[in-house]
Parts: structure tokens; C-alpha cells; sequence
């Protein structure tokens, strides 16, 4: 993931005092392929944020979100759960406060490839105070030309301090960070704490971070590409000659430089990767145990409970149904 932060100079007078009667646009652009658990808690945080916010005598949102694509209309994510999109091409400015999101996902190198897409990250990037791209979303604004824009600004500038403190480039905050910083700066530490408690992060389940510990830095392209494709794929029957070609490995050469420099084999990377999506799904949708245990590449809700009471001493029926009595106590 990369984070990057533009403060136009028209806009830094007016973020230095916050107003929080503005209303603050929130574009998110989208692509088919793209992840849908880190978008989902974005739109979640904001909506939060919206409901818990003193009423608006404008009648308009503190924060408006809005999802866009090059074509506009119904968007696949990698999690086969569609959404609908306005198209770039529709969009109007407003003197409003803007934000960017640029979601991630297995179709953004292909997204790159569009102009329209790529022309309007060009036209947003110019007016926008943040820019936040998610994992393989930094691909998007690379091809758009967008890459590190105004970074030694941001970080001399003391605007927004309060917002983000300083912290190594390595360690950059996900988007639910990036939103409760946001809604802090606009609304208080108050009410982003009460947004803070209701939002249940992506990476929160028992079998996310599957390298957690490892030094990234230590871990060759390649073979973090090679993961991401894992990841990306948990739908697909993969075979490890498969995963070995994405590296451009021989199988044997690939199994041992996964396993030294992740920590886990290719097989286990990969069943946590589907364990991990369907935590998800079982928390973020209302979809059968059944489809849930399909659409993650796992063929069927016996064979999924089978690995849920093996590794988690639980039912999925029983992870979700906890997971929801958490959320409500909160």
C-alpha cells in the first residue's frame, strides 16, 4: 500500500482551520477485479462518521461517497459481490473539500491500461487533499504519472500534523487509519473514537498477516507478486506450478524461495489467504456458509467447517453469530 498525500497550496489556509460544517467529497475509484474488504470499511467509516455527526442544516452529509469507474455502471470485485459505479465521465466538480481513495485488487494492472481512468486520477490528484491508494491501487496512479506527488510537501508542511504524525515511509497507515485520522482532524477525537469502535478492520481476523513477524524488506518481488496472485485467486483451483510461473521459477526453486523468505509454504499461504476471505465474508456479508465456502475456493460449508473447527475450535455459523454479538456490544 502506498500513501500519497497532497495539500494544494489553494487549499492549505482552509485546512488549517478545520470547518466542520464543509462538506467533504469522498471519490473512490474503482475497476473489475478490485478488493472489496478495504473499500467496504472505508464506506463503512464515512457512513459512520455521517450518522454520528450533528445534523446537517444543508441537508448534505459531512462526508459525500461516491464510487467511480472508467465506464461506470455494475463493478465485479474479487470477491464476486458486485457494486454499482458512476462513470468518470459524469463528473462534475464541486468547491467542496475532496478526498481520493484508489482501490486494490488483482484488475488493477489491467485498470492501468485505461485512459479515461488514468486522465481522471490526473484531474483528482490535482484537487484533492488526500490521495490514499490500497495495495495494488498504487499501480493506477504509477501509470497516471502520479507517483510520490508533492510527498516532501506534505511531510514539511505543519498542516497536517495533527492528522498524520510523522512515521516511516515503510509503515504507512491503512484506510481505515487514514479515515478515523480524517474524521478526527474534521469532527474530533471524540466521535472518531466512537467511528473507531464500530468499524471492524479488514485485517482483524484470526488468519490475516500470514507474514506478520517477517521483515518485508527481505522478501524478493517475485515471490511477494507471486502472493498477492495467491491471494488474488482463492476462488480459482491453483496448482503451485501455477504460482511458480507467476514468479517465473522452476516448482522447486519457487517452493524453497517461498518458504525461506515468507515463512509458510506456498499450499499454507494459500489456505490461510481462503480462511481469511471467507472470516471476512462470514463478518461482511449475508451470504450462505455454502456459497461463502465456494466463492473462497474451499468447494463446500462441510468442507469449510471441517477446517474451521480444526483451526479455530468453532463453526462459521458460531464465528459469525460472535463476531456480530461483538459488534452490537460496542
Amino acid at each position: 500500500m502506498e500513501l500519497n498525500r497532497t495539500v494544494p497550496h489553494a487549499l492549505r489556509q482552509s485546512i488549517s482551520q478545520p470547518n466542520v460544517h464543509r462538506t467533504t467529497r469522498i471519490d473512490i475509484a474503482l475497476f473489475n477485479g478490485f478488493a472489496l474488504p478495504g473499500i467496504v470499511a472505508i464506506v463503512e467509516a464515512f457512513q459512520k462518521a455521517n450518522a454520528l455527526a450533528a445534523p446537517r442544516s444543508i441537508g448534505r452529509s459531512r462526508y459525500d461517497v461516491s464510487l467511480w469507474s472508467a465506464a461506470g455502471g455494475r463493478i465485479a470485485s474479487t470477491s464476486s459481490v458486485f457494486v454499482w459505479t458512476e462513470s468518470v465521465d459524469s463528473y462534475r466538480d464541486t468547491p467542496d473539500a475532496h478526498m481520493l481513495f484508489v482501490a486494490g485488487g488483482a484488475g488493477a494492472r489491467q485498470a492501468c491500461g485505461d485512459e479515461r481512468l488514468r486522465d481522471w486520477l490526473r484531474r483528482r490528484h490535482l484537487s484533492s487533499e488526500i490521495v490514499h491508494s490500497i495495495q495494488e491501487g498504487q499501480q493506477l496512479l504509477e501509470a497516471a504519472g502520479l507517483t510520490g506527488r508533492d510527498r516532501h510537501l506534505f511531510e514539511t508542511s505543519h498542516e497536517w500534523r495533527d492528522v498524520y504524525p510523522e512515521r516511516p515511509f515503510a509503515e504507512p497507515p491503512d484506510p481505515v487509519d487514514t479515515v478515523l485520522r480524517i474524521v478526527r482532524h474534521d469532527l474530533g477525537t471524540e466521535l472518531a473514537q466512537l467511528v473507531s469502535e464500530s468499524v471492524v478492520p479488514e485485517h482483524k481476523t484470526p488468519f490475516a498477516a500470514p507474514i506478520t513477524g517477517r521483515t518485508v524488506s527481505r522478501i524478493s518481488e517475485k515471490i511477494m507478486e507471486s502472493a498477492r496472485w495467491l491471494e488474488a485467486n482463492v476462488d480459482q483451483p491453483i496448482s503451485i506450478d501455477d504460482a511458480a510461473q507467476v514468479a517465473a521459477m522452476s516448482e522447486r526453486n519457487f517452493l524453497r524461495r517461498f518458504k525461506s523468505e515468507m515463512g509458510i509454504t506456498p499450499s499454507d499461504y494459500l489456505l490461510r489467504a481462503r480462511l481469511n476471505m471467507s472470516c471476512r465474508l462470514l463478518v461482511e456479508s449475508r451470504l450462505p456458509v455454502d456459497k461463502i465456502a465456494r466463492r473462497c475456493g474451499i468447494g463446500s460449508g462441510g468442507q469449510l467447517a471441517k477446517l474451521f473447527r480444526k483451526y479455530l475450535s468453532t463453526t462459521p455459523t458460531n464465528y459469525r453469530t460472535g463476531r456480530e454479538a461483538s459488534r452490537t456490544s460496542t
